[in-house]
């Protein structure tokens, strides 16, 4: 499919209306705290807005209630977005009790004081609606009557670092969501309600499968037996599929020289994420972030490398450090401790766009196991900002070749300017799960300078030394926040394939409980993953708490099912099967995996 015009909800009605709505909500706000507010940015996102503010005193969700009916008091005078231009002296005047855009305004101008306005004069732009401005550069819709009133709705407050920086002042970001209709809000609420139900980090605990602990510290999971037992299918899952597209596991450890990342420029690029180093004789060593460079150093010193052996594919399931700020970590999604399903492919040029196109189908090939069928790949291009590695020639070169793959593979994508990893352009694959949350999953990126930096090289069909293509390539991320994603996807109910308890097996009495051992190591013997549930609680209430478990069989067994040597089956959606022999039932799982339910 060809490439679909960058920036498309950029450039739709529905996000000017939200931007509006932001301006509008701002508006209510100042008028709520005249002369105490101090006002920040407040941009369109996603399914909504916000706006963040420094405010005299918190917030509730009383003033949430003012604020909305204020709100529609505004758009019911339907007054115009009226746009102009002020010089950087002007825009300081407009706002000189207001500190944040005091300070976008100086950044914009492009330093400081009256030396910034000499150096770029040129004029910053104002919205206007009613009584409020704001320092803005669009887009809006015509007047505040464009906005629906009942289709908007204040959502909740959070507190917000200033720029995202926690030496910042802590401010209050209001969030809200608008839509065309009634109806468009009804069903976004309604998302938002099956989202909290389906939260990995409330699920996870119901079906007892990780702890953070205060012990060991925050973004560092543990998971328990049956939070391993998802874990190792996954992995191996990957694994398998790897092998069989004629990937190659290596390992490579968990701490590496520093100086190895000031020369790959991670150090440079990367040191902010982090953990500190560790001295040993005055050498540096940091735990690892990433793979790439012990995977190139790995290719280096595997010796001398002909054309004939490429491409070279390495993979590994190697656990990485990365120091996020502790405000930013949630449950299994933004971790410290993280393991990722990594890989570096070494090739020449000429096999940039056949590598990219099998990595291409083992993505796509997991994406469908695992249910997600609606995903697109954002092109991530590189930005003006200084994080880039300087070698044009290479980036141009990185950035043709992924962009050739993906014309020629017909996938659905689109450019992102700016969201390139620092050495070279990527494709990050968008997929969105069953309440139509967009998450990114999967990437591949072309590298054509790190392999230079760290010295690889293969010998060509010339015989001369030439420096190899490295594609990054990671299909589910890292475990922990795949399986995040997996349990709000699933809502907790895994497909057999991969519920940690596939079966629990219930005696109706105890004089049933040696006929259910006895099933018990007949299916253990088939590699089913199953349990006996031989406690003292009735046989509904351990119906109940298998439900609860989400379990996706239930064998129950009585007098009538010991003397026909059968088992009753019931599904944790509540069906019941007719009884069925121990045959008839490991058919059906047979049948189950195979499908990949």
């Amino acid at each position: 499919m060809a490439e679909q015009k960058e920036g498309r909800y950029e450039e739709s009605e529905l996000y000017r209306l939200r931007h509006s709505a932001a301006h509008v909500l701002a508006q209510a706000v100042m008028e709520m705290f005249p002369g105490k507010t101090q006002i920040a940015i407040g941009p369109p996102i996603e399914d909504g807005f916000y706006y963040d503010f420094g405010l005299p005193r918190s917030l509730t969700l009383e003033d949430l209630r003012k604020l909305e009916k204020r709100m529609r008091q505004i758009i019911a005078g339907k007054h115009e977005f009226a746009r102009s231009e002020a010089s950087v002296e002007q825009a300081r005047q407009q706002f000189a009790q207001q500190e944040y855009k005091l300070e976008l305004i100086e950044e914009l101008a492009g330093g400081d004081g009256d030396e910034a306005a000499q150096l770029q004069p040129q004029a910053i732009t104002f919205y206007t609606h009613d009584t409020f401005t704001d320092l803005c550069r669009g887009p809006h819709i015509g007047h505040t009557g464009q906005i629906n009133p009942a289709a908007l709705k204040l959502l909740n407050v959070a507190g917000a670092y200033w720029r995202g920086d926690e030496n910042n002042a802590m401010l209050q970001r209001v969030y809200g969501t608008a839509w065309r209709t009634v109806d468009e809000l009804k069903q976004h609420l309604w998302q938002l309600e099956e989202a909290k139900k389906r939260d990995h980090r409330k699920l996870g605990m119901q079906l007892g499968l990780f702890h953070f602990s205060v012990d060991v510290g925050p973004g560092l999971p543990l998971f328990t037996p049956k939070g391993e037992t998802i874990r190792h299918q996954m992995e191996t899952y990957v694994r398998e599929l790897q092998t069989r597209y004629g990937y190659q596991h290596v390992w490579t450890g968990h701490l590496v020289k520093e100086e190895l990342y000031r020369r790959s420029g991670h150090y440079q690029n990367y040191r902010e994420s982090m953990f500190p180093p560790m001295l040993d004789e005055n050498v540096a060593f940091r735990l690892k972030p990433m793979n790439c460079p012990s995977h190139m150093t790995l290719f280096r010193e595997m010796g001398r490398h002909s054309y004939r052996e490429l491409p070279l594919r390495f993979a590994e399931f190697a656990t990485l450090y990365r120091y996020e700020k502790s405000g930013e970590l949630t449950g299994l999604t933004r971790v410290r401790s993280l393991t990722q399903d990594d890989c570096h492919i070494f090739c020449t040029p000429a096999q940039v766009e056949s590598e990219f196109a099998l990595a291409l189908r083992l993505i796509q090939e997991v994406l469908q196991h695992y249910r997600f069928s609606d995903y697109r790949v954002r092109l991530s291009l590189r930005g003006e900002e200084g994080k880039y590695l300087q070698d044009d020639e290479k980036w141009l070169s990185a950035q043709a070749a992924l962009r050739s793959a993906l014309d020629v593979s017909g996938i659905d994508y689109y450019t992102e300017i700016g969201e390139a990893a620092f050495y070279g352009p990527k494709a990050d694959f968008m997929a969105r799960d069953v309440l139509g949350r967009e998450w990114q999953l999967s990437t591949i990126q072309v590298d054509f300078i790190q392999p230079a930096r760290l010295g690889l090289t293969y010998i060509g069909e010339d015989g001369q030394e030439h420096t190899p293509v490295v594609l990054h390539r990671a299909v589910t991320g890292s475990t922990e926040r795949f399986l995040g994603v997996l349990i709000e996807h699933y809502a907790g109910a895994f497909p057999l394939w991969l519920a940690p308890v596939q079966a629990v097996i219930i005696p109706i009495t105890d004089r049933h409980v040696e006929y259910c051992q006895q099933l018990l190591n007949s299916l253990q013997e088939q590699r089913l993953r199953v349990e006996l549930d031989a406690g003292s609680e009735r046989m509904n209430a351990k119906i109940r708490k298998a439900q609860v478990q989400k379990i996706p069989y239930m064998l129950v067994a009585g007098d009538r099912e010991q003397q026909t040597g059968t088992i009753s089956v019931r599904l944790r959606s509540g069906e019941e099967l007719k009884a069925q022999t121990l045959e008839q039932f490991l058919a059906l799982t047979r049948k189950t995996l195979a499908a990949g339910d």
